[in-house]
């Protein structure tokens, strides 16, 4: 047996972080193709999103707490917004088999 073998980490996949750029677009696109992208990710991946529309601040959250995954960073610059999201294992409340 070697020393590789016994590491207890090694079957931990690599995240992955995937960016979507939404801007330009006005609501509800940046909320549907958000969406969209999250259904895609495996729990643990995380979709850096970039939107120009002030509205997103209010939608991306609001679906965020519907999907159940987690909003890890919120950036807001001069004219970009930027959501760093991290999938989760399910909507809340939701039993995954």
């Amino acid at each position: 047996m070697s020393v590789d073998d016994m590491t207890p980490f090694r079957h931990v996949r690599k995240m992955t972080t995937t960016k979507l750029d939404l801007t330009g677009l006005k609501c509800p696109l940046p909320a549907l193709k958000t969406r969209k992208a999250l259904k895609a990710l495996t729990p643990g991946d995380c979709l850096e999103v970039h939107c120009t529309d002030p509205l997103s601040v209010i939608d991306i959250p609001n679906l965020i707490r519907e999907t159940g995954d987690r909003v890890e960073i919120t950036e807001r610059a001069e004219r970009r917004i930027v959501f760093m999201i991290e999938k989760a294992n399910g909507p809340i409340g939701k039993v995954n088999d």
